[in-house]
C-alpha cells in the first residue's frame, strides 16, 4: 500500500483536517486566520499580508527579531565553518539562504494548510485535554492571483479546551465531549472551541519552521538544506508570544562542554520513574537541559540513531566526534535498566543500549521526515492553492504521522468512552498498531519500505528492542544505510 492510499483510508478521521475544499474555504472566510484568532475583535474579512501581520499585531513582536538572531548566528557558524563557500540570498551563492524579506513583503501571507488534533498529548496537561494544532504555510501570490508555497510553516498550538469552557448550555465542555465530536467529524467550529471564555486562555505557543538554506550539490559538498525551529510560549501577562525552548530537544553541545549539568541530565533520565516515561515515550525534560532553536540538516539518512543531532549522548555503533566520551555509557544504560526492572518496571520499547539510543533520537528529533517537504512537524499542510503537487511538497503528511494516526485515534476512542487513555508511543519508524490489521503490509508496519531488524535476517544476535521489527512474506529485511542493526524490507532477489 502506498502512502496516498494510507491517506484514503479512514485513519486520521478525527485526528486531522486535511479536506483542500474545507481548508481553502476557512481561509479565505478569515475564520481561523491568525490575525483573527489574535484579534477576535477585528472583523473577519481578507486575511492580513505578511507586512501587515507582524506589524499591527503586538502578540507576535517578538518573533521577527528572534528569528533574524538565529539567521545572524546561522550566517556566522557556516562562514567559520565553511570559508571556501559564499552564503546569501539570490543567484551567485553556493549556499542559498531563505530570503527574511518574505516576511515583511506585501505579497505574501500564511494560508491555512491543515489543522491537527493532538489529544494524543493530554499527558502534558489533562486539564486542557491535549492541543489542536493549526498549521499555516507562508505563500507568495502574483499576478493573476497564482500563488507559490514558501518553505516556512507557522504552527499556532492551542489547547483543546480552557478549563472554564462551556457549551451553548452554559455545560462545561469535558475530555469526552471534543473527542466525541472530533470522531463525529461534526462542525468544525465546536471543534476549535468556544468563545464564551477569555480569548487568549486557549493559546499556549507558536512553533516557526524555516528552511534556512539550500546549498544545492557540487564539487563543494552533496546536496543539503538546513532547517531552522523556533518557539514562542504565550506569556497571558504580557499578552505576547516570548522565545522558549523546544520541547525536549536536548541542548547537545552545551551538555557535552559542562561536566556538572552532564552528571544532572544523566542522573535525572536515568531515575527508574523518568526511565519509565522515557520508554512511553510521555517523558517532558526539564528546561535546564534543552535549546531555544534547533537546525536539522536534511537528508539525514536512515538510522537517526547514528546521524541526528543527540549522536554521541550515547555510546553506540555511530563513528562522529564525541562518541570518545559519551553522556550515557553502555554500563550506564545497562545498570538502569536492571535496577528499573529490580523496581517491577516493564519496558515496552527500550530493551537495550540500541534502543535507548533510538528512543533518546526519537523524542528529540527536530525535524526528521521522509517525504520531499517542509521538516520538522511532520505536517507540511495541504496544498490546495494548486492542484499539481509542487518541487517541495508531494504529500501533505510523513509516513511517521500517518503511521501514528492509528495510535491518536485509539486515544480519542478512549477519551470519548470515558476512559483513561494509553497515552504510550513506540518508535517512530514502527508505530504502535494498538491491535490494528490496518498498517500490515504498508510502509509503516511490515511491507516495502518498513523499517526492520537486519539481525532477525541472522546478521548477528537480535537486538530485544527490534524483535518484531519484522517484513511481511515475500520481503527480506535489506542494509540501506550505515548501520547493522535497521535496515528495510525490499523483495527478495533470490
Amino acid at each position: 500500500m502506498s502512502l496516498s492510499a494510507a491517506e484514503n483510508a479512514p485513519l486520521a478521521r478525527g485526528t486531522a483536517i486535511t479536506d483542500p475544499d474545507l481548508l481553502r474555504k476557512l481561509d479565505q472566510s478569515d475564520a481561523l486566520s491568525i490575525a483573527h484568532l489574535l484579534q477576535p475583535e477585528r472583523n473577519a474579512g481578507v486575511p492580513l499580508t505578511s507586512d501587515l501581520l507582524f506589524a499591527s499585531l503586538p502578540q507576535l513582536k517578538q518573533i521577527p527579531p528572534a528569528i533574524d538572531a538565529e539567521f545572524d548566528r546561522y550566517i556566522a557558524q557556516h562562514e567559520l565553518a565553511s570559508p571556501s563557500e559564499t552564503i546569501g540570498v539570490g543567484e551567485g551563492f553556493d549556499v542559498q539562504l531563505f530570503d527574511r524579506a518574505n516576511l515583511k513583503a506585501a505579497n505574501t501571507r500564511f494560508v491555512l494548510a491543515g489543522i491537527v488534533n493532538r489529544m494524543d498529548r493530554a499527558y502534558v496537561s489533562e486539564e486542557s485535554c491535549g492541543e489542536i494544532r493549526l498549521i499555516y504555510r507562508l505563500a507568495r501570490f502574483e499576478a493573476g492571483n497564482t500563488a507559490t508555497r514558501l518553505p516556512m510553516t507557522f504552527n499556532l498550538v492551542m489547547k483543546a479546551r480552557d478549563a472554564r469552557q462551556t457549551d451553548a448550555n452554559g455545560k462545561t465542555i469535558t475530555c469526552a465531549e471534543l473527542a466525541r465530536r472530533w470522531l463525529d467529524n461534526g462542525d468544525w467550529q465546536g471543534l476549535i472551541g468556544s468563545r464564551t471564555v477569555p480569548d487568549d486562555a486557549m493559546f499556549d505557543r507558536i512553533e516557526t519552521n524555516i528552511q534556512i538554506s539550500i546549498a544545492p550539490k557540487s564539487a563543494l559538498h552533496d546536496f543539503r538544506s538546513d532547517y531552522l525551529l523556533k518557539v514562542f510560549r504565550y506569556d497571558a501577562a504580557t499578552k505576547t508570544f516570548v522565545e522558549s525552548t523546544l520541547e525536549n530537544q536536548i541542548d547537545r553541545d552545551r551538555i557535552l562542554a559542562d561536566d556538572a549539568l552532564r552528571r544532572d541530565f544523566k542522573a535525572w533520565l536515568l531515575a527508574p520513574a523518568h526511565l519509565r516515561e522515557f520508554d512511553r515515550g510521555t517523558v517532558l525534560i526539564p528546561e535546564q537541559y534543552l535549546a531555544k532553536a534547533a537546525v536539522a540538516p536534511t537528508p539525514a539518512g536512515l538510522d537517526a540513531s547514528d546521524l541526528q543531532p543527540e549522536f554521541g549522548m550515547v555510546r553506540g555503533e555511530g563513528k562522529g566526534e564525541g562518541n570518545s566520551d559519551p553522556v550515557f555509557t553502555d554500563d550506564d544504560v545497562v545498570g538502569a535498566l536492571k535496577q528499573a526492572a529490580a523496581r517491577g518496571i516493564t519496558m515496552e520499547n527500550i530493551r537495550s543500549v540500541a534502543g535507548f539510543q533510538r528512543r533518546l533520537n526519537d523524542v528529540t528529533c527536530s525535524g526528521c521526515h521522509q517525504i520531499r517537504g517542509i521538516g520538522g512537524f511532520h505536517f507540511p499542510g495541504v496544498d490546495w492553492l494548486s492542484d499539481k503537487a509542487t518541487n517541495s511538497t508531494i504529500v501533505p503528511a510523513s509516513p511517521h504521522f500517518v503511521g501514528d494516526q492509528l495510535r491518536r485515534r485509539d486515544i480519542l476512542i478512549a477519551f470519548a468512552a470515558g476512559k483513561h487513555p494509553d497515552f504510550s508511543r513506540g518508535f517512530a519508524s514502527r508505530p504502535q498498531t494498538r491491535g490494528s490489521r490496518e498498517l500490515a503490509g504498508t510502509e509503516y508496519q511490515d511491507g516495502w519500505g518498513a523499517h526492520c531488524s537486519l539481525q532477525n535476517e541472522g546478521s548477528g544476535t537480535p537486538d530485544k528492542s527490534f524483535t518484531s521489527w519484522t517484513c511481511a512474506k515475500g520481503l527480506t529485511c535489506q542494509a540501506a544505510a550505515a548501520s547493522s542493526r535497521i535496515g528495510m524490507c525490499f523483495i527478495k532477489t533470490r
